[in-house]
């Protein structure tokens, strides 16, 4: 088999919201079509994939060295040893020939879009949904049968008070969901105080709630808002400081032990293996959230989670940033601790199936092969149309 054509676009994700570091007015995202020469009722076997929120798109990276790569490979070097499919681990290879170590962050995303559109294409090859696939290969042929995900929001907004945050938090309650996730860091302790009890009258205990700094604390600051909200035994304290700064991570752990989360935005399974060296995070408490779709995609994720295991953590440990059908079709296929949502921001790539529902906190999986982007409408309407089948 071999690799027909590889399409690519950017699509505006853009958003007045805004988090304590940056706002999302001129936010994009790239997307990818992978057509392979597989046929299915007619129509030949396409890979979709896209990039989280939160970095931008990478047409450069793309165009400049990592499709043409990709288009240059020969059927024998994409391919299993059978011929019968993609090899993701040997596509990731010629995506990142000759490429230096280090420097990771754009170059992890753009491998990460074509990683997802791969993994899609394998799994409609081999007619199954992705996260079967993937308990299949991976976890012992045991998924979960629906994930558990929380509901991200509370950004900032001009002119949102209290009660607009209110509603908001009760939209998502309305909606099934029984844990939110909100913003801090962007306005004075005190008010951020006064938001996080504002939704707190809302989803009952501080056990639904996590707070998102979004790495804008420095040590002192990080340490005066931990002991400010330790009274509320929030569900999570995120990405208080840099990402980078372990240093931080680690001493803030000494002051603060409830839970933490943090990783969204380390890119790589070296980046992910400091992090664990240095920043004091403690398995069976501390939550874990690297994006595969941002960094170097799901065959680099896998490494990540076999080193995580050699340090003690657990797959459970896990719970990706990014808030769309690929991650959940990773935490149900390799048994994560639970997936975000964003059920109003990042249109259209946010969200899950159209058809399927939350309840209790918990979502089911579309039974469809591959990821399962054709059971979301808008968002297959722009995929469908950069496909151009």
């Amino acid at each position: 088999m071999r690799i027909v054509d590889i399409h690519e676009n950017i699509v505006p994700i853009k958003s007045n919201i805004s988090n304590a570091y940056i706002d999302f007015s001129k936010m994009t995202a790239s997307v990818v079509a992978i057509v392979t020469d597989v046929m299915r009722d007619g129509k030949p076997v396409i890979g979709f994939g896209f990039n989280s929120n939160g970095r931008y798109a990478q047409q450069g990276l793309l165009r400049e060295r990592f499709i043409p790569r990709l288009k240059a490979a020969t059927p024998e070097q994409v391919a299993t040893e059978a011929g019968d499919n993609l090899n993701p681990h040997n596509i990731w290879d010629i995506l990142m020939a000759n490429e230096k170590p280090g420097g990771h962050g754009e170059r992890s995303v753009a491998v990460g879009v074509l990683d997802m559109a791969v993994w899609d294409a394998v799994a409609k090859i081999e007619g199954v949904p992705l996260f079967r696939l993937l308990a299949d290969r991976y976890n012992n042929g045991v998924f979960d049968e629906t994930v558990s995900v929380y509901a991200a929001g509370g950004y900032y907004h001009p002119g949102k008070g209290l009660k607009p945050l209110q509603d908001e938090m009760k939209s998502y309650l309305d909606r099934g969901y029984t844990q939110v996730k909100m913003k801090v860091g962007g306005v004075s302790v005190s008010d951020d105080l006064k938001r996080i009890e504002a939704v707190l009258d809302v989803v009952g205990h501080g056990g639904n709630l996590a707070v998102d700094v979004n790495g804008k604390f420095d040590l002192a600051q990080a340490i005066e808002f931990g002991n400010a909200i330790k009274p509320y035994q929030l569900r999570w304290y995120e990405e208080v400081g840099d990402p980078l700064d372990y240093a931080l991570q680690n001493e803030l752990a000494q002051h603060y032990e409830l839970a933490m989360a943090t990783g969204e935005n380390l890119f790589s399974t070296i980046d992910a293996r400091n992090l664990i060296r240095y920043g004091g995070l403690r398995p069976g408490l501390d939550i874990l959230q690297f994006d595969p779709a941002l960094s170097y995609g799901l065959v680099e994720y896998l490494r990540t989670l076999e080193m995580l295991r050699s340090y003690g953590f657990s797959a459970r440990d896990c719970i990706p940033h990014g808030g769309h059908q690929f991650g959940l079709s990773l935490t149900a296929g390799l048994g994560l601790g639970g997936n975000e949502s964003y059920p109003d921001v990042f249109r259209p790539f946010n969200g899950f199936a159209d058809s399927i529902d939350v309840c209790d906190g918990r979502v089911p999986l579309p039974d469809m092969p591959g990821v399962g982007f054709e059971a979301k409408n808008e968002l297959y309407s722009h995929l469908k149309d950069l496909s151009g089948f």
